[in-house]
């Protein structure tokens, strides 16, 4: 069992503990930080309750330290996680710029410790079915990629950091996107260049705006993207190959249409994705499994999140 203290008791920070104490058996959280008096839910879930990360951090219980604040704040946290020797589960965006996700990449790798960042949509159902399809060449090179992430969860944050365009710029990108850009990186490798147009019809709170990306990848590839804040929750992600198609249509239905044959809708049992996440990242701690999302990912989808931000900001086209 890996003890773990959780930063940040905000609605992500609790999901998480929600989603793992007393249901897993490898993961539990003995320490909580948090800036507001979380007496009660600390009290429920029985771990110990302080104001500041060097207090966890000097816990020599806590063995793994997992970070839900505000996003500026990720690389310096970061950075102080490696440095007391602790494992690293840090929520997306890892950083918002390329060259400060390295330095936490590069802190983890020298202090020895294993680095995961929150990108829960790697673990639906339908998109395990999609990448072990595109990985068996079933539907051969991949020409182009299509995905949209709709979130309604936007128009339920009363105000604060994340609808500071500073804490979380690009519209939605930062909330949704970033799930989309990190499936493409994991299916095709990383973006080349990006194109972008940004739409806004009305201001946080309760927002109502969406952002569209035209990408092309390294490999060749290219791709388009769309993220809507307010919409009904939405996921799709569509791999076009050389030889036929296939798209994860949401959490747990994929349809897959070789070419020559008819499509075929595949439903899957529905996977607690964020409980599988933190799954494989005690798996890596303690039984060093390679965490799925290699740091390699995590800085090809920061690098690209940093060009969407900066084309969405001039108009202009960016190269990663």
């Amino acid at each position: 069992m890996i003890n773990a203290a959780m930063i940040g008791l905000g609605r992500w920070g609790k999901s998480l503990v929600d989603t793992v104490q007393g249901r897993s058996s490898s993961v539990r959280f003995v320490h909580g930080v948090s800036k507001e008096p979380e007496t009660e839910f600390a009290a429920r879930h029985r771990f110990r309750l302080s104001t500041e990360l060097g207090i966890a951090l000097a816990d020599h219980e806590v063995e793994a330290v997992f970070l839900a604040t505000p996003h500026s704040l990720h690389v310096s946290q970061a950075l102080a996680v490696a440095q007391a020797g602790k494992h690293l589960w840090c929520e997306k965006p890892l950083a918002l710029r390329r060259r400060e996700a390295e330095c936490i990449v590069e802190a983890c790798r020298r202090a020895g410790v294993v680095l995961a960042t929150g990108l829960n949509k790697r673990w639906f159902a339908s998109m395990r079915e999609l990448e072990r399809i595109v990985r068996s060449g079933t539907i051969g090179e991949i020409l182009h990629l299509e995905g949209h992430y709709c979130n309604e969860h936007s128009t339920r944050v009363a105000g604060g950091w994340r609808d500071d365009p500073a804490e979380s710029p690009g519209l939605g990108m930062t909330g949704a996107g970033l799930h989309v850009l990190d499936a493409f990186v994991n299916l095709v490798g990383p973006v080349a260049s990006v194109d972008v147009r940004a739409f806004a019809r009305k201001p946080p709170p309760d927002p109502r705006d969406s952002i569209a990306v035209l990408l092309q990848f390294a490999s060749g590839a290219t791709g388009t993207m769309t993220t809507v804040r307010a919409g009904p929750m939405y996921w799709r992600v569509h791999a076009f190959g050389a030889r036929g198609w296939a798209e994860a249509q949401s959490e747990d239905r994929l349809c897959v249409a070789p070419i020559g044959r008819r499509p075929e809708l595949r439903e899957f049992a529905q996977v607690d994705s964020l409980f599988e996440a933190v799954e494989a990242f005690a798996g890596a701690v303690s039984a060093g499994t390679p965490f799925p999302i290699t740091p390699a990912q995590m800085l090809d989808t920061i690098a690209a999140f940093e060009a969407v931000i900066e084309a969405a900001n001039t108009g202009r086209r960016m190269t990663v």
